[in-house]
């Protein structure tokens, strides 16, 4: 069955509705309109947790999806999944690619400097303060892009920054 029939709450019986309704009425091809219908049952996957199901419709969807500012949030999110399950090398490739599609992205720009931060805590505690240090700083770059794009954000990150003498640009 597919997912658009399985929902059993309101909340995702009106996403459902609704979602299908825009569908219909969007201005789109019948490819583009299949492309966000895989999206949008990927999303309803990975909210339940079913990343399996999740990751096999973004795959479809990117195999139809064709504007790369939409094919950025497809990527962003198997990104998300990844990094969730600790795969981080591959959350860093997805979010990679969601960047070049769309280099307007603080929420994946953030999502490296994570990434980036975490490894270099992980090479502090294993006492390697060079290897610490190189990561530290390319999760500060990161943040600072991220920053840079929504100011109002992040703000344990631009703590962090300051805190660390990291801090490059002028947030306030």
């Amino acid at each position: 069955m597919p997912r658009t029939q399985r929902n059993d709450n309101f909340i995702d019986k009106s996403f459902t509705v609704m979602a299908d309704l825009i569908l219909k009425l969007l201005p789109a091809n019948q490819t583009a309109k299949e492309a966000f219908a895989y999206y949008r049952d990927g999303m309803s996957a990975q909210a339940d947790g079913e990343y399996a199901e999740a990751l096999a419709n973004y795959e479809e969807a990117l195999k139809l999806e064709e504007d790369p500012y939409d094919r950025s949030f497809i990527l962003y999110n198997i990104g998300l999944i990844h990094a969730s399950n600790g795969e981080h090398d591959r959350a860093l490739g997805y979010y990679e690619q969601a960047l070049e599609c769309n280099p307007r992205m603080p929420q994946a720009l953030n999502n490296v400097a994570v990434i980036y931060h975490y490894l270099g805590e992980q090479q502090q505690e294993a006492g390697d303060s060079d290897a610490a240090n190189s990561y530290f700083d390319k999760a500060a770059d990161y943040w600072q892009q991220a920053i840079q794009l929504a100011p109002n954000n992040y703000i344990e990150a631009q703590n962090w920054l300051k805190t660390t003498g990291r801090l490059k640009i002028d947030v306030f």
